[in-house]
C-alpha cells in the first residue's frame, strides 16, 4: 500500500512505507498515467509494435528482432543482484495492476480498435519488460547509425568523403547546427547560499507524450524528486535526493564496435568469417505479426561480433551484412543496477559510484550534495579503441571485439564546470572520433561568467539563449550582391547587422533560417552527391540517419569549401538568398513538431497536432530547437526537460517538460506545460506533502477510467 498525491501540475508523488511497496506503487502510477506510452515502450523493446498499430511498425520490430532487444533485457534480469531484481519486479508487478484498472483503457487503444475493427487485447507485462525499455530507448542512442552513415558514404562517394559527411564536425564556429544536452554545475563559492547548484536540459526527439516524467517517490530509506523513463523503475538522468544530486549529459562516446561481416548460407544457418576462419552463427528465425497486413519472418543472425542488424547484400559472390557490437548484449548488462544505489545516494560520491555499474549510453555526470563536494565524471562501457580506429566500421574477417577502457575517476569541481557534448579538454575523457562544436558550451560558459548567477531562478537566461547564425559568414562571404534584385540586396545589408539570435520574431532569423534550407536543398541535390542517394543496405528504421537530404546539413560548412562544388557555391549561395530574403519570421516557420506513434497508421488522428507553436532557437544554440535545414524548418529536437538542483533547498529547484505530467490527451495535463516551458519559466519543485492534494494510492481499488490519470 502507499499513497500518492498531486501537485498543481498533476505531478504524482509517491510515499510508501519500503521500497518494494514504493517499486509497485510507481509502477501503478505510472500505467494509470502513462498507459499508452509504456504499452507502446514495452512492445518497441520485444519488436512487437505490428502487433498494435500494423505496418507502421515494421521498420523498427525488424531492428528490434535483428538486434535482439528483448533477449537481451530478459539476460540482464536473470543477471541482477536479488535487491534489484526485486525492485524490478515489484515494479512490473504494479505496471499489471495499473494497466488492468486504467492504463489499458487509454484512449489510443480504442481508436486502434476502431480504425481496423477489430479488438486487440493487452498481454500483462512480464518482470523484465521494464529493462527492455531502458535497453530500447537507448538502442539507436549510440554511434551505431551514424557509422553505416559513414560505410554509405564510402561506398557511393567513395573513402575520401567520409570526413566530409562526419556528422558531428569540430569546426568551431563555422559548424552547422546541431542537438546534443546541456549541462553546467557551480560551486557553493559561486552561489548565494554557499551551496552547490546544478542545471541543464537533455535534447531529445520531442516524442508525445514526453519523453521524460517528473516523478517523486520516498519511503523510509529516501526521498528523491528527479525525470525519469515512463516504464523504467526510479530515477535514472536526473534526480535530487536532499542530500545530494545528479544530472548527464552524453559524452559522444564511440561505445560500440560495428562490423562488416562476410557471411555464407549452411543448411539452415549461415557461417561467418573471422579472424580465426569461419564460424558458425546463431540464427533465430521469428514472425513479426502485422495488425492488419500479411506478418513479415525476421532472420536474427549474431557472430561472435554481434548483432546483425542490416539487410544481407551479395557483393562478389558473398553475403555482406553489417553487425554491431552493443554493450548490453555483450555483458547481459543494461544498467539496471544502478537503479536503486541512485535513490540511496547521499553524496556526490554515492551518485558516481552508483553510476560505476551504468552501461549505455556513455554520460558526463555532474553530481553535488550538501558537503558543497561537486563531481564531474565520464560513466559508461567504451571499447578500448585508439582514435583512429573510431572512425568506421571494421572488417570482420580480421578484427576481434576490444575489451572495454577502464573508468577514469571523478573530477572534484572547485569553481564551475560546463557539458554541451563538446570535444573535452582531458584527453582520459576524450572518448569519441566526433563531436558537436563547441557553440553552446562556450555560450555557456560565457554567459555563466558574464551574469555570475548565484540562484537557480537567474538560469532562465541561459537556457532560453537564442545566440547562433554560426553558418553566416561563410554564406556572407560567397554571395554576389551584383547579381540580386535591389529588393534582395536591401535585405542582405539588413541582415549583416543582425545579431545572430534565432529568436521567434526575428525578421532575420527566418531569413537565414530559410537561406541556409535554400542552400543545403542546392547542395543536396548536386549531381557531385547523386551516388548518395542510392538505397542503403542497412534497413528502413536507418533511413533517418543516411539519407542525402538529412547528411548534408550536418556537412553544409565542409561541403560548400570541397573542390567538387567549389565553383558553384556563389551561384548556389545568390539564388538561395534571392528566394528567401522574403521568408517570414523565423517562428512562422520554425514550429515544435512534436511524434507521436500513432502518426504513420492510416484512419488514425495522432494527438497533437494542434500543439505546433512558434519556436526560438535552433539546433545549436544553448535553447535547442532543433530541425533538419532543407527538409523542415519544424523543430523535432530539441530540449525534453529542463531541471535546476539546488542544494541548499530543494524547494528551490526547477522543472518542466515540453508537454505535462499525463498521457492522456483529454486530461488539464496533458500539455500544461507547454506555454511555460516555451517562456522558458520552469515550476518550482514541491515537496511539502501538505501542498499536494491526495489521489488515489496504489495498491488501492481504482475504478477504471477513473481518478487514477493525472488530472
Amino acid at each position: 500500500m502507499a499513497e500518492v498525491f498531486r501537485d498543481a501540475l498533476g505531478i504524482p508523488h509517491i510515499r510508501a512505507r519500503d521500497v518494494g511497496d514504493l517499486a509497485e506503487a510507481q509502477g501503478e502510477v505510472t500505467a494509470r498515467d502513462r498507459g499508452w506510452q509504456i504499452e507502446v515502450a514495452r512492445l518497441r523493446a520485444s519488436g512487437r509494435m505490428s502487433e498494435l498499430i500494423g505496418e507502421a511498425g515494421i521498420a523498427w520490430d525488424v531492428f528490434a528482432r535483428r538486434a535482439r532487444l528483448d533477449d537481451t533485457a530478459r539476460r540482464a534480469y536473470a543477471r541482477l543482484d536479488p535487491d534489484s531484481a526485486e525492485f524490478v519486479r515489484r515494479y512490473a508487478s504494479g505496471v499489471r495492476r495499473g494497466m488492468a484498472t486504467t492504463g489499458g483503457a487509454a484512449a489510443e487503444f480504442r481508436s486502434l480498435d476502431e480504425a481496423f475493427t477489430d479488438a486487440r487485447p493487452l498481454e500483462p507485462w512480464e518482470d523484465h519488460d521494464p529493462l527492455g525499455v531502458l535497453h530500447a530507448a537507448h538502442a539507436l542512442f549510440s554511434p551505431l547509425p551514424v557509422l553505416l552513415s559513414r560505410e554509405h558514404v564510402a561506398a557511393t562517394l567513395g573513402e575520401e568523403w567520409v570526413d566530409v559527411f562526419a556528422g558531428y564536425g569540430d569546426l568551431g564556429e563555422e559548424a552547422v547546427p546541431t542537438s546534443g544536452s546541456n549541462a553546467w554545475a557551480l560551486h557553493g563559492a559561486r552561489t548565494g547560499s554557499g551551496m552547490p547548484l546544478l542545471a541543464g536540459d537533455p535534447h531529445r526527439t520531442f516524442e508525445l507524450p514526453g519523453v521524460y516524467q517528473q516523478v517523486r517517490l520516498a519511503c523510509d530509506e529516501f526521498d528523491v524528486v528527479g525525470l525519469t523513463f515512463p516504464g523504467v523503475p526510479g530515477v535514472q538522468h536526473f534526480g535530487h535526493t536532499g542530500e545530494a544530486a545528479w544530472g548527464v549529459t552524453n559524452a559522444m562516446a564511440h561505445s560500440v564496435d560495428v562490423f562488416r561481416e562476410r557471411l555464407r548460407p549452411t543448411g539452415d544457418g549461415y557461417d561467418a568469417l573471422g579472424p580465426r576462419g569461419w564460424r558458425p552463427a546463431d540464427v533465430r528465425r521469428s514472425l513479426v505479426r502485422v495488425r492488419g497486413a500479411e506478418a513479415v519472418e525476421v532472420e536474427a543472425i549474431e557472430t561472435e561480433r554481434g548483432t546483425v542488424v542490416s539487410e544481407l547484400s551479395r557483393r562478389d559472390g558473398e553475403l555482406i551484412g553489417w553487425s554491431v557490437r552493443l554493450p548490453a548484449r555483450a555483458g547481459a548488462d543494461v544498467g539496471a543496477r544502478a537503479l536503486l544505489p541512485l535513490l540511496r545516494a547521499r553524496t556526490a560520491v554515492d551518485v558516481i559510484g552508483a553510476f560505476s555499474s551504468w552501461v549505455d549510453p556513455v554520460n558526463r555526470v555532474l553530481a553535488a550534495d550538501r558537503t558543497g563536494v561537486v563531481l564531474s565524471a565520464t560513466v559508461g562501457a567504451t571499447p578500448d579503441r585508439p582514435p583512429g580506429r573510431r572512425r568506421r566500421a571494421f572488417d570482420g574477417a580480421t578484427a576481434d571485439p576490444a575489451p572495454n577502457r577502464p573508468a577514469v575517476p571523478a573530477v572534484e569541481v572547485t569553481d564551475s564546470v560546463v557539458d554541451a557534448n563538446e570535444r573535452p579538454s582531458d584527453p582520459r575523457i576524450d572518448l569519441g572520433w566526433a563531436y558537436p562544436p563547441p557553440h553552446r558550451a562556450s555560450r555557456i560558459r560565457h554567459l555563466l561568467a558574464e551574469r555570475r548567477p548565484r540562484a537557480v531562478a537567474e538560469f532562465a537566461a541561459v537556457w532560453g539563449d537564442t545566440a547562433g547564425g554560426s553558418l553566416m559568414a561563410g554564406l556572407l562571404a560567397a554571395v554576389r550582391p551584383d547579381d540580386l534584385s535591389p529588393a534582395a540586396a536591401a535585405a542582405l545589408d539588413e541582415l549583416r547587422a543582425w545579431d545572430g539570435r534565432m529568436d521567434a520574431s526575428s525578421a532575420d532569423a527566418g531569413r537565414y533560417g530559410a537561406w541556409r534550407s535554400g542552400v543545403a536543398r542546392r547542395v543536396a541535390a548536386h549531381p557531385a552527391l547523386a551516388p548518395l542517394r542510392a538505397p542503403h543496405p542497412f534497413g528502413r528504421v536507418f533511413d533517418a540517419w543516411v539519407g542525402a537530404d538529412v547528411q548534408v546539413p550536418a556537412a553544409l560548412p565542409r561541403l560548400l569549401r570541397h573542390p567538387a562544388l567549389a565553383q558553384e557555391v556563389p551561384s548556389i549561395v545568390t539564388e538561395a538568398w534571392e528566394e528567401a530574403s522574403v521568408a517570414p519570421a523565423w517562428g512562422e516557420m520554425h514550429r515544435l513538431l512534436p511524434t507521436h506513434a500513432l502518426a504513420g497508421v492510416p484512419y488514425v488522428m495522432a494527438p497533437g497536432a494542434g500543439l505546433d507553436i512558434p519556436m526560438s532557437g535552433d539546433g545549436e544554440t544553448v535553447r535547442c530547437t532543433g530541425s533538419t535545414s532543407g527538409v523542415t524548418e519544424r523543430s523535432w529536437r530539441g530540449s525534453v526537460a529542463r531541471w535546476a538542483w539546488d542544494l541548499a533547498d530543494r524547494e528551490q529547484s526547477l522543472w518542466s517538460v515540453p508537454f505535462g505530467a499525463s498521457g492522456h490527451p483529454g486530461s488539464p495535463h496533458f500539455a500544461d506545460q507547454l506555454d511555460d516551458w516555451e517562456g522558458v519559466r520552469p515550476a518550482r519543485v514541491v515537496t511539502k506533502w501538505a501542498r499536494l492534494r491526495p489521489d488515489s494510492d496504489a495498491g488501492a481499488p481504482t475504478v477504471a477510467g477513473a481518478g487514477g490519470a493525472a488530472g
